[in-house]
């Protein structure tokens, strides 16, 4: 028997077209009924963009046809007149406001240096010119404080918010500004989940023009909830070349994939080392990252050799963009920046 429930729990994996969440949770079906395997929807946008809702309707058609004992499907569509403003399902809503974009920096294994890009990619884009913000959504092993040179615990504002506290010119969070030195974090998924959400809406964060967002390795409740709890506008891939790395890595790629998160491009850290007397050796191998991005057929952002002053920069709470900025390792993250941004814009 095909239930109204059975019917909102397939259209779950209908997404609105460049948002990760779906059309139940959006709050766009409006009614849903079943008679004698006939299935009939009715959904109301509040977009006037009638590509979006041709692919919303075919999505649905695809996912109700394919329930057990559908026979025919109906999907109607309202939506507003071709004046209307608003641009997405929830677009004064899911929006977080101040913030122009939100960028996840991922990895699919620990020990490819994401933590790493995102401290250089953040302070390059604030030397760049942009008001920047960087989370640290890695709620086991928070690293950003210790990378950044920064432990102060963040004040509360007349609004009881969280006030980030700031230092080479990127506002910060994390939740190792909230623990004590070693103090380990035992939680569990719903946990992990909520602090997610009151990081990205109980922070303030102010104007940013970007919002980095360094991710824990993996594809678990953290990716998930950031993926669930705003609009992503991208997702940038860290991987070292060889394969061992690239394997796993396809599973991040894939699980932005899945929530609808547009992939900005990859990043190949550890692209070999470069001796004092100019002798080169690709430690990881070389060439993984570009030929990666060439078979996704997404952005090949650049290559990050082995630097010493990279990780002297980490453990001294200096990024190498600070540092070393008109030098070769800090080079290279601004170049990669300026990737980036460009793609973004």
């Amino acid at each position: 028997m095909i239930t109204q429930e059975n019917i909102l729990a397939a259209l779950k994996a209908v997404k609105y077209p460049g948002y990760s969440r779906d059309i139940v949770s959006f709050g766009l079906v409006k009614s849903a009924a079943a008679n004698a395997g006939a299935v009939s929807i009715s959904l109301e946008l509040t977009s006037a963009n009638a590509d979006a809702a041709r692919q919303i309707k075919e999505d649905c058609e695809r996912v109700l046809k394919a329930m057990p004992g559908v026979q025919m499907v109906h999907v109607e569509i309202k939506m507003p007149a071709a004046t209307a403003p608003p641009a997405g399902p929830l677009a004064h809503q899911n929006k977080i406001p101040g913030l122009k974009r939100i960028v996840a920096v991922a990895s699919g294994k620990g020990g490819v240096g994401k933590s790493t890009c995102s401290v250089n990619l953040a302070c390059a884009f604030a030397r760049l010119g942009a008001q920047v913000g960087l989370l640290d959504c890695d709620i086991y092993g928070p690293s950003i404080p210790l990378m950044m040179g920064i432990h102060q615990r963040p004040i509360v504002s007349p609004e009881e918010k969280l006030v980030p506290p700031m230092n080479h010119g990127v506002k910060l969070m994390s939740m190792g500004f909230l623990l004590n030195d070693d103090q380990p974090v035992i939680w569990r998924g719903p946990m992990i989940q909520k602090t997610i959400q009151q990081f990205i809406t109980q922070v303030d964060w102010g104007q940013l023009d970007v919002l980095f967002v360094d991710l824990p390795p993996g594809t678990g409740d953290a990716q998930l909830s950031l993926c669930q709890t705003v609009p992503l506008d991208g997702g940038v891939i860290v991987t070292t070349p060889q394969e061992a790395s690239l394997g796993v890595v396809r599973k991040g790629m894939a699980m932005f994939e899945k929530v609808n998160v547009p992939l900005l491009g990859i990043v190949e850290n550890m692209s070999g080392f470069v001796t004092p007397g100019g002798e080169r050796f690709d430690i990881f191998g070389h060439g993984g990252g570009r030929a990666e991005a060439a078979r996704k057929n997404i952005p090949f952002l650049g290559e990050v050799p082995l630097y010493l002053e990279i990780r002297i920069g980490g453990d001294e709470g200096r990024p190498v963009v600070v540092s070393h900025a008109d030098k070769p390792p800090g080079q290279a993250f601004i170049n990669i920046a300026r990737a980036l941004q460009e793609k973004l814009n």
